[in-house]
């Protein structure tokens, strides 16, 4: 069983609008509330982030640690988690409406449950149950249907 994937939420992302939500009481994920850090270890994790290695299959039997907030509030985490090493996943296309009128996502930018989802078929986790209460959960795996079924 891999490690579970940990999950650094921001405190001024909205619990009501977290795409990672309805994940709280599973095994298989630990939350943290920023800036806090739970007493897990973080020496065998990899963080999901932009500029590092593409994530892959090699990298299976470690930890994934998620920084959840906005673009910008998850920026501003990112030095408290240096020392954790990056992994950037490959393109896929978000579901997630996005309606800011002050600041731009990263080109590929996805909602936090898209990139658990993403990261968990790379590494060859079980997805089930991951997007069943993602508004956008369907049209998200239509639209990345060719990372999930190359063959079809």
């Amino acid at each position: 069983m891999p490690l579970p994937t940990i999950i650094v939420v921001h405190p001024k992302e909205k619990r009501s609008k977290c795409s990672v939500e309805p994940l709280r009481g599973r095994e298989d994920f630990i939350f943290w509330k920023y800036p806090h850090r739970g007493t897990e270890t973080l020496k065998s994790y990899v963080r999901l982030g932009l500029g590092g290695p593409e994530l892959s299959a090699a990298d299976a039997d470690l930890g994934l640690l998620v920084l959840d907030g906005t673009w910008r509030l998850a920026g501003k985490m990112e030095d408290d988690y240096a020392d954790v090493p990056v992994r950037t996943l490959p393109p896929w296309e978000t579901a997630y409406p996005r309606t800011s009128k002050l600041f731009d996502d990263p080109l590929g930018g996805l909602a936090t449950i898209e990139a658990v989802f993403a990261a968990f078929t790379i590494l060859g986790r079980d997805v089930t149950g991951l997007l069943d209460e993602y508004h956008w959960g369907e049209e998200f795996l239509e639209r990345n249907a060719e990372r999930l079924w190359p063959s079809v």
